[in-house]
């Protein structure tokens, strides 16, 4: 099959990119490579896939195509999905069997400063993607969606079934109407696309602006770590290859409702972590003691995420399961030996 990966450049993007290519499929990547977190780091990963990128091939427009040296079935583009008419000559030009949209503008805290961001991105940008499968038409559109659609709900674990008119964020208003625009297009035009709601995403090759990441580094530099709601928020804590898999099982599974062709998963690890023992468990790796600036909670932030995967174990078999203190050793080996500590 021929996959088009949106946001290959990104933390989720970059390690299905690299599992699918391990597999033998061919895939297309493209990325704009926006400078919300530090572009070198993109840049890295991209390498890592065998995409050498050099100082010209950072100034290259979107007519460029670029092949991995590593993996020979990988190609990139460096390409904005708000680009509508580019993005529709290239899925013209690439005949794609299945579309999986990882790119937006991430993040709940940025989008209080930034809104505008959101909504080219995470809106034009994704009405951008259903035009072109419209146009051109895939097997399976499964797009990136987010537990913060959850936003304000009291009733847990969280539940595909629950009502989501609650958010807490710009950022969660986005994703839920990505959600709402895929079920109109799957209604309208008979595009079956499937939306994944992910849990706290974590691990190696991770977003600096992400807990994991800028708790590793102030421990390690001896600076004290920002801990909201003193602590006591839960959140569900879910490794990259468990997310990864369960991509690749939601990806075969096309859905075959005959009146809207529209699926929504959690993919959460399903148990909850207490920030404070999060941060031991980080101490635990590293040796190191965190010395701590207890903080209220934060605009746009909820207590606790919980995810129910029932729905997911029992159509793909699949339920991710790596522990925290397995996925925080990786992060930090990984950490370690890409900022050469």
């Amino acid at each position: 099959m021929k996959i088009l990966i949106t946001g290959i450049a990104g933390f989720i993007g970059y390690h299905l990119a690299k599992r699918l290519a391990e597999q033998g499929e061919t895939i297309v990547g493209i990325d704009n490579i926006n400078d919300y977190y530090d572009v070198n780091l993109k840049y890295a990963r991209l390498k890592d896939l065998g995409l050498n990128i050099n100082d010209e091939i950072k100034k290259i427009d979107c007519s460029a195509v670029f092949h991995s040296i590593k993996y020979s079935k990988i190609s990139f583009y460096k390409m904005d999905l708000t680009n509508g008419s580019e993005l529709k000559n290239l899925f013209k030009k690439e005949q794609f069997d299945i579309v999986i949209n990882l790119a937006a503008q991430a993040g709940v805290r940025y989008s209080l400063t930034n809104p505008d961001t959101y909504i080219s991105s995470n809106i034009q940008g994704f009405l951008n993607i259903l035009e072109a499968v419209r146009a051109n038409p895939v097997k399976h559109l499964v797009y990136a969606s987010s537990s913060s659609v959850y936003g304000l709900n009291n009733k847990q674990p969280f539940s595909e079934n629950d009502v989501t008119d609650n958010p807490a964020s710009l950022y969660a208003v986005t994703k839920k109407e990505n959600e709402l625009m895929a079920h109109s297009y799957a209604h309208l035009y008979s595009i079956p696309s499937t939306g994944l709601r992910f849990f706290t995403v974590y691990g190696p090759w991770g977003r600096p602006d992400m807990a994991l990441f800028l708790f590793t580094k102030a421990i390690l530099s001896n600076q004290p770590i920002d801990v909201f709601n003193n602590g006591e928020m839960q959140r569900d804590f879910t490794y990259v290859d468990d997310i990864v898999e369960g991509i690749i099982r939601v990806m075969h599974k096309v859905p075959d409702n005959n009146s809207v062709q529209s699926k929504i998963y959690n993919i959460g690890n399903g148990s909850p972590v207490r920030l404070l023992d999060f941060i031991h468990a980080i101490e635990d790796e590293l040796g190191i003691k965190a010395k701590m600036n207890m903080l209220p909670m934060q605009p746009g932030d909820v207590p606790a995420t919980w995810a129910d995967t029932s729905a997911l174990k029992t159509d793909t078999g699949y339920q991710p399961s790596t522990k925290i203190q397995e996925g925080i050793k990786k992060f930090i080996f990984w950490y370690k030996e890409y900022n050469k500590v």
